[in-house]
Formats: structure tokens, C-alpha cells, sequence
């Protein structure tokens, strides 16, 4: 394993303890919104600090992006992206589907990843060029090749209801040809369920970079292909996404384009 991906891990870890010490004090906390439906915990901001802690411990010259305290030095070469609770709202109502998600990026390409979810103690990681694992494991994304029989995951565009509509018309191309569509509130989680097998593509609109980044890496190293909705590797700044099989995805994408506005062409 990378040492940079060991501290990676101690630092998802470290974040995961301080987030199950509070996942029954939930009514204790401070909970704070940041926009319409977007919350934030002190939790949030903890296991944030504790990650970046033991980050600048090993890496004192490392450019930080992290969802609560933003970007420190971001023109660095080595970038870390951090979301130190992907799902807040899911924690705070005690829906079991959250995580922790770091990814680290050289020069613009991702080279890390870690997504942990601290209750099932599930640990998916990556490194470039070395495959994606899950507790160890090797993962690979499925074989699916068609809409129908597929697993898809999805999350709906809360922050950017002026999208609606459109996510609604994608919705419905897609839901007569699959076996379902799972909504389930951490897009980091929903990528490494992806990377795992367990969903055969993902789509959705609006997501920032720390949502995503670990998430990405996992998929490629596992087989995957992940677009923007024209099909481009503009995702990370759009936060439009299209991942999948590489079977899978373009014809996900014939599904979305008829329904994407001007603003989502990209």
C-alpha cells in the first residue's frame, strides 16, 4: 500500500471515531444550515480538523480543499479534497448511509482515494495505477451493459431546484428500463457502491469536488468510466456526473442528453 494512502487511511479513521462518539448525541449537537437543506454539525467541523491534522503532521506543504473550511494554499501541486461527513443529513437523522471521503490530487490528477463509512466499518481505497479495494479486497465494477436489469444510483439536485424539472425528465427515461433507482443521500458512498458492484451506474447533478473525488478514483481503478453529461471529463468542475460500466455509461447518456438545459450541457 502507498504511505501516502496509510495516512490517508489514519486520518478517515480518526474522522470515523469522532463521528460514531457523537451518532447517538445527534440531539446534543449544534446543528447549523448553510444553505436550503444543506447542514452542517460540529461533527462535521471535528472529524474536518482531525484530518487535517494528521495531514499537515506528515504533509505541512500540502494544499488542503475541504468542504467546511475551504481551500489553504490550493495552488500547491498536492491537493487534498476532503469531505469530512458526506450525508450530514442522513447523520443527523440517524439514516445509517454517510461517510468519509479524502482523495489526494498531484498536479490535477487524483492519485488517492479513501472513502470510509465509519458503521459498517467498510474501507474502500485507491491508488492510480494500482486497482481499488474495499477491506482489502479487489474491487471491480460490474458487467453490465444495458438498461435493463440495471441497478442505478442517483441524488436528487436539492441546492439547484432551478434543475429540477430537467433531473425529472432524466428520471423518467430511465426508470421503465431498470431495475430500480436508489436515492440514498452520500454521493462518496454511492461511487464506492459503484467501484464495488453493487450499483451498475450514478448520475447526478450539482456535486462539488469533495463529494466526489475519492469516489472517481475508486470507479476508474475498479473499471469504470465516469463523464460530465456531454460525455467530457469536465465533472469535477460542473459537478455533473455520469458513472458507470464502460458499456453502461454511454447509453446512460443518450437517456440524459435529450433532457439537459443549456446549463447542464457541459
Amino acid at each position: 500500500m502507498h504511505p501516502t494512502l496509510n495516512i490517508a487511511i489514519r486520518a478517515a479513521r480518526k474522522a470515523g471515531d469522532v463521528i460514531i462518539r457523537h451518532v447517538d448525541r445527534v440531539h446534543q449537537l449544534t446543528i447549523d444550515s448553510k444553505s436550503r437543506n444543506d447542514f452542517v454539525t460540529e461533527v462535521d467541523r471535528m472529524a474536518e480538523k482531525e484530518i487535517i491534522s494528521i495531514l499537515h503532521q506528515k504533509f505541512p506543504d500540502h494544499g488542503i480543499l475541504a468542504e467546511e473550511s475551504g481551500a489553504h494554499n490550493e495552488d500547491n501541486d498536492y491537493l487534498w479534497i476532503i469531505d469530512p461527513l458526506d450525508g450530514t443529513t442522513n447523520f443527523i437523522h440517524g439514516f445509517p448511509q454517510f461517510a468519509v471521503s479524502i482523495a489526494l490530487q498531484h498536479k490535477g490528477v487524483l492519485e488517492q482515494a479513501v472513502v470510509y463509512d465509519p458503521i459498517s466499518q467498510e474501507l474502500f481505497t485507491a491508488s492510480r495505477g494500482q486497482g481499488a479495494h474495499v477491506n482489502n479486497r479487489r474491487l471491480r465494477v460490474t458487467a453490465q451493459k444495458a438498461l435493463p436489469g440495471a441497478l442505478l444510483g442517483t441524488g436528487f439536485p436539492f441546492r439547484n431546484p432551478e434543475h429540477l424539472d430537467a433531473y425529472m425528465g432524466m428520471f423518467k427515461a430511465f426508470m421503465p428500463d431498470t431495475a430500480g433507482i436508489r436515492r440514498a443521500g452520500s454521493a462518496a458512498l454511492d461511487l464506492a457502491y459503484l467501484a464495488a458492484g453493487r450499483l451498475d451506474g450514478f448520475w447526478e447533478i450539482g456535486l462539488n469536488k469533495w463529494d466526489i473525488a475519492a469516489g472517481v478514483l475508486l470507479i476508474r481503478e475498479a473499471g469504470g468510466l465516469i463523464t460530465d453529461f456531454s460525455g467530457g471529463e469536465n465533472f469535477m468542475e460542473s459537478g455533473n456526473i455520469v458513472a458507470g460500466t464502460r458499456r453502461l455509461v454511454p447509453v446512460m447518456l443518450r437517456n440524459i442528453k435529450p433532457h439537459c438545459t443549456d446549463a447542464l450541457a457541459f
